[in-house]
């Protein structure tokens, strides 16, 4: 495959022979696979999987979150452009693999090329990458990839030992752009990316490149993981897609949650992945398809899931505006929590539920008390209709104890809505670590 850089040479991809999964990752592989010091499994490992280590919910990318310009002409993004972003894994791996989504594209995706790296001195956020540590990703072999409309590519495994709890930068080429105004991004990354016209996949650095706080196309990455290894996935809306968290901080709940689970080694081998989604809802379409929607996609699809926390509702609360609809919406997201549990089940996933935290002084709140007291109720069967394989109080650990319909000032970010950094860590310190050990399956687990 030929593809021209930013300097006007031709530089030429040869095509790798797929003979299996593998096949990418193939050369030089029995050699290493002696001398490999990481204790990773590799391609012969007994009981070796995949396992999701990252993730983004893919999101249709509203017009004020489109590339700037000129990345953004008309209805073609990224013509000529070069995308780099940095993602922060959960558990590590030898073999990688990453997943690009089209899920929300208007068009095919064309990808030219794609690389890997670690980011210069480690950091999230960041344009450099360490001088040398870039391997190109290969799709079926070739450099590239044409993702069609509504699909996803997942690339061949690469041979690039990514450590837990790192970052890791992912770049992409497009020639071409997509020749769409609907592209698919996460807006809610709180970590920079980099755009800069022109073929710069190889560069150590991207002096000039244009940041901006979204991620897109890139929505998942995967590692070849031992057999003991699972990924548990924390669905929810913007208190766990992190607003009010530090940008290229990752320093949201599920972020501190990873750090509590990789200082122990009983929970180390446990990923978390944030498919939260800000505005999202549980019942209706909003930001987002809703959560009932996207569960198979975001939940059920992904690699080496053992585990599932739900902490979703509070922007379904403000649709009830009389005593009888407030009433609705509570059985309505009853009975949706009992389907997600009966689903995820049936795929072996155990569920975990959290109560909804305070939102007095917020926009969500009513002079009536309707929404107050659809969240106590729906708070009340979390706690005690025993459908969930546990429950986590998030309500208690952040609420202000001299006034429980409002959140801890200590944690409030200012919006009486969303938590700080000190307030997400409260919520990762609530999260019992014993529910991500090895445990046999929990009686009636049906």
């Amino acid at each position: 495959m030929k593809r021209r850089s930013a300097s006007g040479r031709v530089v030429v991809t040869p095509a790798v022979a797929a003979t299996g999964p593998f096949a990418s990752a193939a050369a030089g592989a029995a050699r290493a696979e002696a001398t490999h010091p990481s204790g990773y499994p590799s391609p012969t490992t007994k009981g070796a999987h995949w396992v999701t280590t990252w993730t983004a919910v893919p999101q249709l990318t509203e017009p004020a979150d489109l590339p700037p310009a000129p990345f953004t002409r008309g209805d073609r993004v990224l013509v000529d452009a070069t995308l780099r972003q940095t993602v922060r894994v959960s558990v590590g791996g030898r073999y990688t693999r990453i997943r690009l989504s089209n899920a929300f594209g208007g068009t095919d995706l064309p990808v030219t090329a794609a690389s890997m790296a670690h980011p210069a001195d480690g950091k999230a956020g960041v344009s450099a990458v360490v001088p040398g540590s870039a391997r190109p990703v290969t799709f079926g072999g070739r450099a590239g990839i044409d993702i069609p409309k509504g699909a996803q590519a997942v690339s061949d495994p690469l041979d690039f030992e990514v450590r837990p709890g790192s970052n890791l930068t992912v770049t992409l080429y497009l020639a071409d752009g997509q020749a769409s105004g609907s592209i698919t991004s996460h807006p809610g990354s709180r970590t920079t990316s980099h755009m800069l016209s022109g073929d710069h996949l190889g560069d150590s650095d991207l002096p000039g490149a244009t940041p901006v706080d979204h991620w897109y196309f890139l929505s998942g990455l995967e590692a070849w993981s031992t057999r003991t290894t699972a990924a548990a996935v924390m669905l929810g809306d913007s208190l766990t897609d992190g607003r009010g968290s530090t940008t290229n901080g990752n320093d949201r709940w599920p972020d501190q949650l990873l750090d509590r689970l990789q200082s122990r080694p009983a929970t180390s081998d446990i990923a978390i992945l944030n498919q939260a989604a800000g505005g999202n809802r549980v019942l209706h379409d909003g930001p987002g398809p809703n959560a009932l929607a996207r569960l198979d996609r975001d939940v059920l699809a992904q690699s080496g899931v053992s585990r599932l926390l739900v902490f979703q509702g509070i922007n379904d609360i403000p649709g009830g505006t009389s005593e009888s609809t407030a009433e609705q919406v509570t059985a309505d997201l009853v009975n949706a929590y009992r389907q997600i549990i009966t689903r995820a089940h049936a795929q072996g996933i155990r569920v975990y539920g959290a109560t909804l935290t305070p939102f007095e002084g917020n926009g969500y709140d009513d002079a009536a008390g309707l929404h107050e007291s659809s969240r106590q109720a729906v708070n009340a069967w979390i706690r005690t209709s025993g459908r969930f394989d546990a429950v986590i109080d998030f309500d208690q650990a952040v609420r202000d104890p001299r006034n429980i319909r409002r959140l801890s000032p200590a944690y409030d970010v200012g919006d009486h809505l969303h938590l700080n950094p000190a307030g997400y860590r409260a919520l990762a310190d609530t999260v019992p670590t014993e529910l991500f050990q090895q445990t046999p399956a929990p009686p009636g687990f049906t």
